[in-house]
């Protein structure tokens, strides 16, 4: 019995010691999130009481005058109008990128065993458009391209292509070894490989990033239409700075009743091909 005991001991111990290591761990994080938090409230002049203490005037400021009156239903239809006009452009962005995406992140994939420079490559550019926000790119592609709706194609598509190369990289690595290897073996080429194996088999998956990625793209969407002057964020923009709150609440009502709806189809679309 005593034998028994001192075998479980050195375990206890061990685990005892991992136990206080992550307690320990975790302390010096909160400690050092807690410390940048109070630097940046200095630096910045934010006053945590005070900003608190305006929640309830806030929201009782909107409830008074973002909430859309006769004259704000009237321009519905407008609002309709440029609301469509921004999901088409959302959704035409993402099947753009996306059938860029997939062939440019082949090179770059292990699956079909390329040159490894050229996949090293293929990452290294999907992550640099990946890692430059969307607004950003508007920002630059508006000294080329000016206040349009081109500024806006291609500030989402750019983003969008980054994100969706990476994801489409880890999707078709996913794929079984197995498959590949037999149509290898019966002969098939790399696009036979890819349209008889690859896509078949990631299929799914890709369905799912595209569908993600157009929800992401109605929301972002709205704020580059500020930043180019087109679609529901350039409304949202005009009304805003007329002061007029009610038509400008009806917009941001309607922008997130359509995020909300794609959100629903996407998750009935989801739970039929997966």
């Amino acid at each position: 019995m005593s034998g028994d005991r001192m075998k479980k001991t050195p375990g206890s111990k061990e685990k005892a010691a991992v136990f206080v290591a992550r307690k320990r761990n975790f302390t010096i994080a909160f400690l050092g999130v807690f410390a940048v938090f109070i630097i940046s409230s200095l630096a910045t002049g934010y006053d945590v009481a005070g900003g608190f203490a305006a929640v309830p005037k806030a929201v009782h400021w909107m409830a008074s005058n973002f909430v859309p009156d006769e004259k704000a239903w009237s321009r519905l239809p407008n609002i309709l109008a440029k609301l469509i006009e921004t999901a088409f452009l959302s959704v035409a962005v993402t099947v753009c990128a996306a059938v860029c995406a997939f062939f440019f992140g082949l090179p770059g994939t292990r699956t079909l065993k390329l040159n490894p420079w050229v996949g090293r490559a293929v990452r290294i550019i999907a992550a640099f458009f990946r890692n430059v926000p969307d607004v950003v790119w508007a920002m630059l592609l508006l000294f080329s391209f000016g206040q349009n709706i081109l500024t806006g194609f291609f500030a989402l598509f750019f983003y969008t292509f980054g994100i969706l190369t990476r994801t489409f990289i880890e999707t078709v690595d996913e794929v079984s070894a197995d498959c590949i290897e037999a149509l290898h073996a019966a002969g098939a080429g790399d696009l036979q490989t890819v349209f008889q194996g690859i896509l078949p088999s990631s299929m799914p998956e890709i369905l799912s990033w595209i569908l993600y990625m157009i929800e992401t793209n109605i929301r972002n969407s709205t704020l580059i239409g500020i930043l180019t002057a087109t679609g529901i964020g350039y409304l949202f923009d005009l009304y805003y700075k007329r002061m007029d709150y009610a038509s400008a609440g009806l917009v941001v009502l309607s922008v997130v009743l359509l995020v909300i709806a794609i959100e629903l189809l996407s998750n009935q679309i989801r739970k039929v091909i997966l």
